[in-house]
């Protein structure tokens, strides 16, 4: 049977998942490359983009404006599977905004640690 949110595991991506959330908020695009793992197989859809592949969604971070970051999470659920995969889902709204939105992140255990392989970012109307 899958052990589901072994506490170990629940801490360990909960670490990386607020380094990922404070990195974001706080513009630090050398953190969110790191957790995004490094491969042509990651994705990242987002509010006004489709990105495939890592050096797609570096391309993105460094492009990016670094104003209007700012956001609170609403509700995070965090479920690991087994060991080494995990999601994130929040439920957020961005300072100054009546509009809240949906972020979705699958996480993997690699060789180099937590990693994001595939998000989904989506504003409600």
């Amino acid at each position: 049977m899958l052990a589901i949110n072994l506490p170990d595991v629940l801490a360990e991506v909960t670490v990386q998942f607020q380094r990922y959330e404070k990195a974001l908020t706080g513009n630090d695009v050398a953190v969110l490359d790191e957790l995004f793992w490094n491969s042509p197989h990651t994705l990242r859809y987002g509010a006004t983009e489709n990105l495939y592949g890592y050096d797609a969604i570096r391309a993105f971070r460094a492009g990016r404006p670094a104003q209007g970051l700012a956001r609170t999470l609403l509700k995070t659920v965090i479920t690991t599977y087994g060991r080494d995969m995990a999601t994130a889902n929040v439920e957020f709204q961005r300072t100054g905004s009546a509009r809240s939105g949906r972020q979705s992140q699958t996480w993997l255990r690699t060789p180099e640690g937590w990693r994001v392989v595939s998000a989904h970012v989506s504003l409600l109307a």
